[in-house]
């Protein structure tokens, strides 16, 4: 009688530990990126808001202002926006970087910029 020889499958012990590191790892930088882009989005939404609003270069900070602190914006401030004017309307360009550190010296850089036209 010939014994038929079964292949092993599945993981192995250490193969989950690493698999298991891996996803740790992925939502523990996902869980402090998810504010980072939420404020990026608000960031955007206060500063066309503003350009589409504003008379003057005082106004426009004025009202970035506004909005920054009523959706908790803490990386930019109205006089960090540079404004410059076409036609009848304002452009607003604005550039920041947020980090977030991850093991000792290493650190994730999310640098934004934006503008509207």
């Amino acid at each position: 009688m010939q014994r038929s020889l079964r292949r092993q499958r599945g993981l192995s012990f250490v193969s989950v530990v690493l698999i298991g590191a891996a996803l740790v790892a992925a939502f523990a930088i996902g869980g402090q990126s998810v504010p980072i882009f939420t404020e990026h989005m608000a960031v955007k939404k206060a500063v066309q808001k503003a350009a589409s609003e504003a008379a003057s270069v005082a106004e426009l900070r004025a009202a970035f202002d506004r909005s920054a602190s009523i959706d908790n914006i803490q990386s930019l401030s109205g006089m960090d926006l540079e404004i410059g004017k076409q036609g009848e309307r304002f452009t607003v360009s604005y550039a920041y970087e947020r980090e977030i550190s991850l093991v000792g010296p290493a650190y994730l850089v999310y640098r934004f910029k934006g503008s509207t036209q």
